[in-house]
């Protein structure tokens, strides 16, 4: 088996990365946007429960036969869709800012 000797090597001190000022933006930035998109979902579906189970909001008729319950659930769905969509566009934007980052410290932007 052939073995490429001239291939070169980038070693990247992750430690440095991390004490960036960009990196620590960065890892503000998506924490942020993780906690809110985790937040409006879970409220969105505990909510469901809550209001089948002690009220009666969701019972009545909203559109011919159909209770709130069926629209809220689907209403579900769609946002379950929705969120998935948006997390993908901003992981995305993510990892184009983590790539720049990188850059960044390649050129000397984490080297003490």
């Amino acid at each position: 088996m052939a073995t490429n000797n001239n291939a070169k090597v980038d070693i990247i001190d992750y430690d440095a990365i991390a004490e960036l000022p960009s990196f620590k933006a960065l890892v503000k930035r998506k924490n942020g946007f993780l906690w809110s998109i985790t937040a409006i979902f879970l409220i969105a579906y505990i909510t469901l429960p809550i209001l089948t189970s002690y009220t009666k909001i969701l019972h009545q008729p909203m559109i011919g036969d159909i209770t709130g319950v069926w629209i809220y659930s689907a209403g579900l769905f769609v946002m379950t869709w929705g969120l998935c969509h948006l997390y993908v566009a901003k992981a995305n934007s993510y990892d184009k800012a983590a790539q720049a980052i990188i850059e960044e410290y390649k050129q000397g932007g984490g080297r003490v």
